[in-house]
């Protein structure tokens, strides 16, 4: 566990609590102060959570980020704020319209209506040796999802996952679906960490992994 924060990432005081923030326009209501620093709401952000809890994400500011379920924007837009070039995949038209708006006030913030479990059809607009590839995907199948994604990370690049226990099987206990990603994700990447989010999302796993 670390409380190293990436650049651009900082705790500040909103509402006489401290929380993390960081610079950019408001996207969805989060308090603001008048240095132009804006709450990250950790409930709202399954990344928020992972860095609340201290996690050792390897971010430092400045990264290049494929991020995979980006949904309307909440945590992709905190990460296009301290990151570098931020490719945002949703699948979902009606999301994808909240997001170009997010993108409007974000040169860097990329938004591509695809489906995370097809790479090959984004792969064109994709960088290759990303810095950091991030999923938050609530679908079936998540470590095929983030393996079938490994293909963009640099070798030396971070996979910051949040597996949804009932996304994979409403029925069976979290920690055995927990397992069943692990043990799915370990032929092409070195666990490095996890933690359980449920102190702000209920039977959600936290990964840091490394491309093998």
């Amino acid at each position: 566990m670390s409380d190293d924060l990436p650049a651009g990432v900082e705790r500040r005081s909103f509402d006489g609590r401290e929380r993390l923030s960081t610079q950019g326009t408001p996207v969805y209501g989060e308090p603001t102060d008048a240095d132009g620093w804006r709450a990250w709401d950790a409930t709202r952000s399954k990344l928020g959570g992972m860095l609340e809890l201290g996690m050792d994400t390897g971010l430092v500011g400045g990264e290049t980020v494929l991020y995979l379920g980006a949904a309307s924007g909440t945590t992709v837009s905190h990460v296009a704020d301290f990151a570098g070039p931020t490719y945002a995949v949703e699948f979902a038209p009606r999301p994808v319209r909240d997001l170009v708006g997010v993108a409007e006030a974000r040169d860097n913030l990329f938004p591509l209506l695809k489906d995370a479990r097809d790479p090959e059809s984004y792969a064109h607009v994709v960088e290759s040796d990303v810095d950091c590839l991030v999923m938050d995907v609530a679908t079936r199948g998540q470590a095929t999802v983030a393996v079938r994604n490994r293909q963009f990370l640099a070798d030396d690049g971070r996979l910051l996952m949040a597996v949804k226990a009932r996304s994979e099987d409403v029925t069976a206990d979290p920690d055995d679906v927990f397992d069943d990603v692990l043990d799915e994700l370990e032929p092409a990447y070195e666990i490095l960490e996890t933690a359980r989010l449920d102190r702000f999302h209920a039977d959600h796993l936290g990964i840091v992994a490394r491309p093998k």
